[in-house]
């Protein structure tokens, strides 16, 4: 939730090449006071390199960043990190190993030059939020990695930064620390509002923690949208096949109907028929569709098939049905409770008020 209406960190045409090759190609990005976005995209897709620049260790070659509306890069200057009231995380949490957790956490006030007084008091506050107030006397080598991550978001955190940057900051963890730990950022944003851009591959850790995700894709801006419309209404066959598993339906218009590999549907059913034409194609979500050993009277997409393979993965099964009349594979997902035999006929249900429409792949690699 955004918690004021007013701008606090802008990117405009924002570019970096190194020598022939773009890494970041024209971002236009806008985060207002105390909002957290996540750059969410594969490696090599441009979202390290952009927040490298936001912080001041690249200089972009096209472009400009603003903080507060004013400019602190574009291609002649750059203001220093150091100048740029900003706290990064990094990936290896760079804690310093000589110092305890109260020292860590104290440099970046010391360096502030604040009282003595003042600095225990907001350090013994910030370990209380973060529940490390008793290791405070402990050296890094003695805490875990998710402790240490913790020290690394109240050293960032204490001295009240602009914006907060993070840079994959928990791709170190074990996975049960990093479903946790995504959680606890989450929760320290809403305590403090500290505008926030936090780089990850996981689309996971970008649903939790984020009230906006920015997808990146061969560094550019594909799609950027809160979690729910992100994922429901993908524009791109990228972002819909990026952000958790889907099924892509590719058809082509034929009078009154969509042809689809095994299976035709009315065109009138379809989203956004009016405007559909010749190669139409949508993005289906496994936990969307129905299966069912017979047809019944609801309304939906009805596709007859079988089931070709199966995978118990405890919270559910995940079953891949292929239309009796058609090659393609449609994955479903349902309960643990409903079992279905590989080689069973079966039908599916497609609700098309859950289907998001997506550019055909000839479109979508015509996109430059």
């Amino acid at each position: 939730m955004r918690h004021a209406q007013n701008v606090k960190l802008s990117l405009h045409g924002l570019g970096k090449s190194f020598g022939p090759v773009p890494a970041v190609v024209d971002v236009d990005l806008s985060l207002h006071q105390g909002e957290f976005v996540s750059l969410l995209g594969p490696s090599g897709c441009g979202k390290t390199t952009t927040l490298r620049m936001i912080a001041g260790f690249m200089k972009p070659t096209a472009g400009s960043i603003a903080v507060n509306g004013q400019t602190i890069s574009n291609p002649s200057t750059v203001v220093p990190p150091e100048k740029r009231s900003m706290s990064m995380i990094f990936q290896s949490y760079a804690i310093w190993p000589n110092m305890t957790v109260g020292e860590n956490v104290a440099f970046g006030l010391k360096l502030r030059k604040l009282g003595n007084a003042e600095i225990t008091e907001r350090v013994n506050r910030i370990l209380d939020t973060v529940q490390l107030r008793h290791l405070k006397d402990r050296y890094p080598a003695e805490l875990s990695g998710g402790q240490q991550q913790r020290v690394a978001l109240a050293r960032a955190i204490v001295i009240e930064p602009e914006v907060l940057l993070l840079d994959e900051p928990l791709s170190n963890l074990d996975a049960n620390l990093r479903e946790e730990m995504r959680s606890e950022i989450r929760r320290l944003h809403d305590q403090f509002h500290i505008t926030t851009v936090y780089v990850t591959h996981d689309q996971a850790e970008a649903m939790v923690t984020s009230d906006r995700i920015v997808v990146m894709n061969h560094g550019r801006i594909d799609q950027v949208d809160d979690p729910v419309s992100l994922y429901n209404r993908p524009r791109t066959r990228f972002v819909a096949g990026f952000i958790g598993r889907t099924n892509f339906l590719d058809g082509q218009v034929d009078g009154d109907q969509i042809v689809f590999p095994g299976f035709t549907v009315p065109l009138g059913s379809a989203p956004d028929s009016a405007s559909l034409s010749g190669a139409a194609s949508f993005s289906v979500r496994p936990q969307t569709i129905e299966i069912a050993s017979s047809r019944s009277d609801g309304a939906g997409w009805w596709v007859e098939g079988k089931v070709t393979e199966r995978a118990y993965l405890g919270e559910y099964w995940e079953y891949v049905v292929r239309p009796v009349n058609g090659d393609l594979k449609l994955r479903v997902t349902t309960p643990p409770t409903t079992i279905y035999e590989v080689e069973q006929a079966v039908w599916v249900r497609i609700d098309p008020a859950r289907v998001a429409r997506v550019p055909s792949p000839a479109a979508e690699g015509n996109l430059s």
